[in-house]
């Protein structure tokens, strides 16, 4: 446990990612159930814990080395640099590295049936749930533009229920008061809203451009 700005115990966080899948100018979401102990009818983006199976997976059959070594160079400023990753990775900065894109790759899997390659999934933010609260998450957040080939679909038992929308029409149902959403997916959402024309297309230049990824996002 570490001490909060209050002197009370915090929880540690838990090792997450969550992935960003954009098909055209939409993006794929998630209503989660209400009877969720965490975030419970939020909308947000597939994903969830990182898992020991995420380990066997990254040893067994790792991602391309450059790959790892690009992803650890993005992460390189979030708590996977450090070699010790709250609640989970003891490792060196590559291995973490591919060690969540195996948990993302899962999943996406999991919850949606769509197959990525790590290969497909670009570093795209990393948000920390605040000491104050009682639940903790380092999430890990990717972002990938969908092959015409990959039809995610609702699948997962964590979620009533699973749609493609795009980023304004969901924050418009959020500033309605028809969907609640949590900052860091707003706050992606937003991000995405503001680029200019078709968001896919929009998407291909930053995606392939050095992205350096700061843990400045707090719930």
């Amino acid at each position: 446990m570490r001490t909060s700005h209050n002197g009370a115990s915090a929880a540690i966080p838990r090792l997450a990612v969550s992935v960003l899948m954009v098909r055209g100018d939409e993006v794929f979401i998630q209503n989660r159930s209400l009877t969720m102990d965490f975030a419970a009818g939020v909308v947000v983006f597939p994903g969830g814990r990182v898992d020991a199976v995420d380990h066997l997976t990254a040893a067994a059959s790792p991602a391309p080395a450059p790959l790892l070594a690009d992803h650890a160079q993005r992460w390189a400023e979030t708590s996977v640099a450090s070699g010790r990753t709250p609640g989970s990775i003891e490792a060196s900065p590559i291995e973490a590295s591919g060690v969540l894109l195996a948990a993302a790759v899962r999943e996406v899997q999991e919850e949606t049936g769509a197959v990525l390659a790590p290969e497909d999934l670009t570093p795209w933010a990393n948000w920390i749930t605040p000491a104050s609260y009682g639940k903790r998450f380092d999430t890990f957040f990717y972002l990938t533009v969908l092959a015409p080939t990959v039809d995610p679909r609702h699948q997962t038992t964590e979620a009533e229920s699973s749609h493609w929308a795009t980023a304004r029409r969901i924050l418009a149902g959020a500033a309605d008061g028809q969907l609640n959403l949590m900052r860091p997916t707003e706050a992606l959402l937003t991000e995405l809203a503001d680029l200019p024309g078709h968001l896919a297309a929009a998407l291909q230049p930053i995606l392939r451009a050095p992205r350096r990824i700061s843990p400045v996002g707090r719930l």
